[in-house]
């Protein structure tokens, strides 16, 4: 969110280019993309992990959670897509009606995609919420 609403814009003004700043953009993603599937990795386990006696909220959870790694799965793909109509070494991009479309989607799906991360993170802290409130057995 904030590369998006910051680092971008700053870097468009500073370069002077929209385009100059995509192709710090491409790069930059990859990391994004990598840290993004690490986090979806750790929320897993923590869905897992946690012990929300809220069944309903807990099948939420993995449904909303599923749906977060296919969207990152077609984001994955876009992005794949994306690059393969660009010329790195020339800084051109061979088709731009085209990738103005799939990065159109790009965009779009990432938007959910963070949409659906904020009612994942809601969820999630309602379930941790619970679980600290149950009353502590003891032997």
């Amino acid at each position: 969110m904030f590369y998006g609403a910051v680092v971008v814009p700053v870097g468009s003004n500073v370069l002077e280019s929209d385009q100059l700043q995509g192709w710090i953009t491409r790069s930059v993603t990859n990391y994004l993309n990598a840290a993004g599937l690490v986090a979806l990795i750790v929320w897993g386990v923590e869905i897992l992990t946690t012990s929300d006696l809220c069944s309903k909220r807990r099948r939420f959870r993995w449904a909303t959670w599923t749906l977060l790694l296919l969207l990152f799965g077609l984001i994955a793909w876009l992005h794949i897509r994306m690059d393969a109509l660009l010329d790195v070494d020339g800084f051109q991009i061979l088709d731009r009606p085209r990738f103005r479309v799939l990065h159109s989607w790009y965009l779009t799906i990432s938007t959910i995609h963070w949409a659906g991360s904020l009612v994942l993170l809601a969820t999630t802290l309602l379930a941790w919420r619970a679980e600290d409130c149950k009353p502590i057995e003891t032997p």
